[in-house]
């Protein structure tokens, strides 16, 4: 599980583990607090969870986590694919640098541990579940300027859709899942702003924004033999069609304080 000291990778951790598996937990930066993360998982589930610094978008970091994976607990069935950054700025003023390292963490770094994996798994006939998280905004986009996001994310949805037909004659599926609007801490000021989510939830056809448990049955469906007939598929988990994320953009009127007048202006939300 990468990137798993908080928001959804901490989420998806706590719910494999209550679902019986072991765990090996990364993070690159976050060593202290992944380390409380994998302690509170296994003291509420029992079940023995190794924390780990790796940069997902290191390739000798990535294998070193697969070759400590397999020396730790003598097999790896699943990989949650979790690592992910966000700059939301207009395009205009996005650095190059910027824009590789999010093309980097939420692209490259899906690959590398995708590669090693499956690699692994291919020499050891095992028959696994490689779970990439990518977005709703990997299908669809809307009025906030997350241009390098958007494209990260929808390379996401077709690097699983190619390996898995790479793939799926070794029995290894590779899948996607595509959450909503969760109130994660990269996007608390969005969740935070009470109009914001009211529009939000006018919006949604299920009446709400998401609740972190509304992903931990997925998560375990996708990773268990009870998946084992889907393959390149990408899970929506967003209260609805995820065609909706159109309308719902037009809920940036309510974040004036996050983006410049200078952007704003054409939307006619502002004078």
């Amino acid at each position: 599980m990468t990137g798993a000291a908080q928001g959804l990778g901490t989420v998806f951790a706590e719910a494999l583990a209550e679902a019986g598996a072991n765990l090996v937990i990364v993070t690159r930066k976050q060593t202290s607090k992944l380390e409380g993360v994998a302690k509170k998982i296994s003291d509420t589930t029992g079940r023995e969870v190794v924390p780990l610094k790796v940069d997902v978008t290191s390739e000798e970091d990535v294998k070193g986590m697969v070759k400590r994976a397999d020396e730790h607990f003598g097999r790896i069935d699943v990989i949650v694919n979790n690592a992910g950054i966000n700059i939301s700025k207009p395009a205009v003023k996005f650095s190059l640098e910027e824009w590789e390292r999010v093309i980097k963490v939420n692209l490259t770094g899906v690959f590398l541990c995708s590669k090693e994996v499956g690699k692994y798994m291919i020499e050891k006939g095992i028959r696994g579940s490689i779970i990439n998280i990518s977005s709703g905004y990997g299908k669809v986009v809307d009025l906030v300027p997350n241009s390098a996001y958007y494209a990260s994310k929808a390379g996401v949805i077709h690097l699983t859709k190619g390996l898995a037909c790479e793939w799926g004659h070794f029995g290894i599926r590779v899948n996607a899942l595509c959450p909503g609007w969760f109130p994660t801490l990269m996007g608390r000021p969005i969740h935070e702003n009470k109009r914001w989510v009211r529009h939000m939830s006018s919006k949604i056809p299920l009446g709400r924004v998401g609740k972190f448990e509304d992903l931990k049955p997925i998560i375990v469906f996708m990773a268990s033999d009870a998946s084992e007939y889907i393959s390149g598929h990408a899970f929506e988990v967003l209260g609805g069609p995820v065609e909706i994320a159109g309308p719902v953009g037009t809920g940036l009127k309510y974040l004036k304080d996050l983006y410049e007048e200078e952007y704003l202006k054409p939307f006619k939300f502002i004078s």
